[in-house]
């Protein structure tokens, strides 16, 4: 039944429905979970924030995802994908529209709290609508698929950008969060247009299921679809059998702390680009809008170069531009060409590496795992990857200076080591790619799952 799935050259119109809701879900999902930084830009000076209090804000987000990715990645290999996919977007749209009733008083408080929830929604959605994608088009097709699904995180951060700049002073930043309720909807499209998985279908011997569901995605008669005599249900796989997979664990654990760079530029942008450029909250998120679009143009160039050139090497160059511009944003932040910061030229060609480089590392994390595993590792790559967000922030705030309120000069003299400090992580990325990095460019779901549970699989396939 897999191989019809492997046999195509066009996607049908109910694949692209699958596609669609998961690049919506992406994009809707980053929308909610990027508010927080324009949201931010607003409140710094009217509440007084310290660079503490604002880096508590901004990583407890990332606190949440580590379990959150941990949880629903589980829960996906367990009860199903298209379950967990509903429970992941109510998740983080309902937390995020409860933070438009925060208090003015001890308000960061109870902001910390929410982006905790709202974190844990984010990273559930994501290490389940990448498998669920995965496992409904052919290997000819997975890696750029992939990409297009991670894509429109750049496009949620360029809505966020454009609420904080039109919509903000129009609706304030409680109205922005009310926006974020939005998505909640989002769930009946989930309930109308996606189907569970084939794969994990078969996992748990539903052939009926499965041939249903395969039939459904290719647009034939299930009747026409062959059936198997006999599909035995295979047990599900316990979260400890991740670490029979040591290659695996470490290299989605170093590729996906690459999120330290991008996450945690892209929170303290817009507050960092009112302190080096002296401009207002609207203005920072104006400039932010185009940081997005450069994101949202690496991510589609990546998306196709990792079926072209192959995951490994298109990571590494995603990676290491990435590291390059970063530490040309620190020694050039108080630069100016024509007028033009050149700080901001270089967080919107960061931002093209960065966005691209995303769009490699998550489809890639779930690919380097076994089926019955598949939602698990993605969600304990990602999980470990978020702690980013917490080591991102808290870093920068104690690069900056915790104790300082808005001290333009002191965030110029800390610019350099703070770059240094994100460029680290994609260098890492870039390091693991090459040392222990899996090709998996062409390779079917299940000739993967043969590789990686043979012992001598994983040299041959770094040859590869």
């Amino acid at each position: 039944m897999l191989e019809l799935l492997e046999q195509q050259r066009t996607l049908t119109a109910n694949q692209w429905k699958i596609i669609s809701a998961a690049i919506l879900g992406d994009m809707l999902d980053f929308f909610d979970f990027f508010l927080i930084g324009f949201v931010l830009a607003f409140i710094v000076g009217a509440w007084h924030l310290t660079y503490g209090q604002s880096a508590l804000i901004l990583l407890s987000a990332g606190i949440g995802a580590i379990p959150g990715a941990f949880f629903w990645g589980w829960m996906a290999d367990k009860i199903g994908r298209r379950k967990v996919f509903i429970a992941t977007a109510l998740n983080f749209s309902i937390a995020t529209g409860i933070m438009a009733l925060t208090p003015d008083k001890g308000g960061w408080i109870f902001l910390s709290v929410f982006r905790f929830f709202v974190g844990a929604g984010v990273a559930g959605l994501v290490v389940v609508d990448l498998p669920l994608v995965q496992e409904f088009v052919p290997s000819s097709k997975r890696g750029w698929v992939g990409g297009l699904v991670t894509s429109t995180v750049s496009v949620g951060g360029f809505l966020g950008a454009a609420s904080g700049a039109f919509l903000a002073p129009l609706i304030g930043w409680r109205g922005l969060f009310a926006i974020g309720l939005l998505p909640a909807l989002f769930t009946l499209m989930i309930r109308a247009w996606v189907p569970e998985s084939p794969r994990w279908l078969i996992r748990k011997g539903r052939r009926e299921d499965a041939r249903r569901s395969i039939a459904w995605a290719l647009e034939v008669d299930p009747e026409t679809i062959e059936l198997p005599e006999t599909l035995p249900e295979v047990p599900h796989t316990p979260w400890r059998e991740l670490f029979k997979y040591p290659r695996s664990v470490v290299l989605t654990a170093l590729t996906g702390l690459s999120q330290t760079s991008g996450v945690g530029l892209a929170l303290w942008a817009p507050t960092l680009l009112m302190m080096i450029i002296r401009i207002k909250p609207q203005q920072a998120s104006f400039l932010m809008m185009w940081v997005g679009v450069s994101a949202f143009v690496g991510r589609l160039c990546c998306a196709y170069l990792a079926d072209t050139i192959g995951r490994r090497w298109s990571g590494i160059l995603a990676c290491s531009g990435g590291a390059v511009t970063l530490i040309l944003a620190g020694y050039f932040a108080n630069a100016f060409v024509g007028g033009v910061s050149v700080f901001w030229l270089m967080l919107m060609t960061h931002s093209f590496f960065a966005g691209g480089s995303y769009t490699i590392i998550a489809p890639y994390m779930a690919e380097v795992w076994p089926t019955g595993l598949r939602a698990s590792g993605l969600g304990f790559g990602y999980g470990v990857g978020n702690l980013g967000k917490i080591i991102s922030p808290l870093g920068l705030a104690v690069i900056v200076g915790t104790s300082n309120f808005v001290k333009p000069a002191a965030t110029l003299a800390a610019m350099v080591p703070a770059m240094f400090f994100l460029a680290f992580w994609t260098v890492l990325a870039a390091l693991a790619f090459l040392l222990i990095g899996v090709e998996t460019k062409g390779r079917s779901i299940e000739e993967i799952d043969i590789a990686m549970t043979k012992p001598a699989a994983p040299a041959k396939a770094s040859a590869a």
